[in-house]
């Protein structure tokens, strides 16, 4: 491996890792990109990334800069490692209701973190509209706007798009990503269908997230009750999403995550967050769908620690009755 000279420098180029019981069960090649593999641990970094270089190019982030950001983690992880790495200030807000890891995470990078309540998207106190009026009110800041910013997008297309088709030497049948903003389902999505023939994109959806009705009718509905996914399905259509070229959506229980997660780790030894669980699970479905033969590509977003005291505790996962779904992954 070479020396790298940064922080940044180390982002991407991750590997993919055969998911050997379900493709054995499938009869597929079911691969995972490790992105949890990134210095900052999710796959986050390459958004963050591709947003700071994209401001420093245009010259609304200065030297010395502040970056102000609304996330449900690892984001905010991430733009932290980076904005230490680079000299800039970073505020990162978010809402209440996520995992503690992720806010102990961030206080001991050592950032400005602000919580605010969990409001739906069209409230004004809701976190990505709160840093953005905190944004236009610091002098020298920036916005980091992931959900609607399409350097997000562009970042993954530059990026993850090229290394997947690099690395299955352009023979893949499917790829298959959850989305919270957008960006790793519209970059890769776009480059893959530009690159790979006949190569289908598939968006894994949670539980109560409304993009599934939302392909297969036009109308933004949710699909059934709320899911304990963290930073994935949304209630619209960001601009990184907009215009990707969808081919199916799958939906995922909150069952089918958490089963997945557990058979992640006590089948591949990986432990993984609950993104990833919908992410496989999906792969999984699409697995069965295309029958034997095929090739899919999904992403292992980040690494389980960020999830302890929620995904891999037994009280909280009987709390939200989802203790046999795990039981269920330990065995299969």
């Amino acid at each position: 491996m070479p020396i790298l000279d940064s922080f940044a420098a180390a982002i991407g180029n991750t590997p993919l890792i055969r998911l050997r019981s379900l493709s054995d069960e499938t009869g597929c090649e079911i691969l995972g990109k490790a992105e949890f593999m990134n210095p900052g641990g999710s796959v986050k970094d390459r958004a963050a990334l591709a947003i700071l270089d994209t401001a420093a190019r245009d010259g609304s982030l200065q030297p010395g800069g502040t970056v102000v950001e609304g996330t449900a983690g690892n984001t905010g992880i991430a733009l932290a490692h980076l904005c230490h790495a680079r000299g800039y200030r970073a505020i990162i807000v978010m809402p209440d209701n996520q995992s503690p890891e992720k806010y102990q995470a961030l206080e001991a990078l050592g950032v400005e973190l602000r919580k605010v309540k969990a409001v739906p998207y069209a409230d004004a106190k809701h976190y990505q509209r709160v840093a953005g009026r905190l944004a236009a009110d610091t002098p020298g800041a920036i916005w980091a706007n992931q959900f609607d910013n399409i350097a997000n997008r562009n970042g993954h297309y530059s990026t993850t798009g090229p290394e997947i088709e690099r690395d299955t030497g352009g023979r893949l049948d499917a790829f298959v990503a959850a989305t919270g903003t957008g960006g790793t389902l519209g970059g890769t999505g776009r480059y893959l269908k530009e690159h790979v023939d006949a190569v289908r994109i598939v968006l894994a959806d949670p539980q109560g997230s409304s993009l599934l009705n939302w392909f297969n009718s036009g109308e933004l509905k949710a699909n059934g009750p709320g899911s304990i996914t963290e930073g994935i399905g949304i209630g619209r259509v960001t601009a990184n999403l907009e215009g990707t070229p969808i081919d199916s959506a799958v939906s995922v229980t909150d069952v089918e995550a958490v089963t997945a997660v557990y058979r992640l780790l006590y089948r591949e030894g990986l432990f993984l967050g609950s993104a990833s669980g919908v992410n496989v699970a999906a792969a999984a479905h699409v697995a069965r769908q295309l029958g034997p033969g095929h090739r899919i590509v999904t992403i292992l977003c980040d690494a389980g620690h960020r999830y302890q005291s929620r995904l891999y505790s037994p009280t909280w996962l009987a709390e939200k009755g989802l203790l046999e779904a795990a039981k269920a992954g330990r065995e299969s």
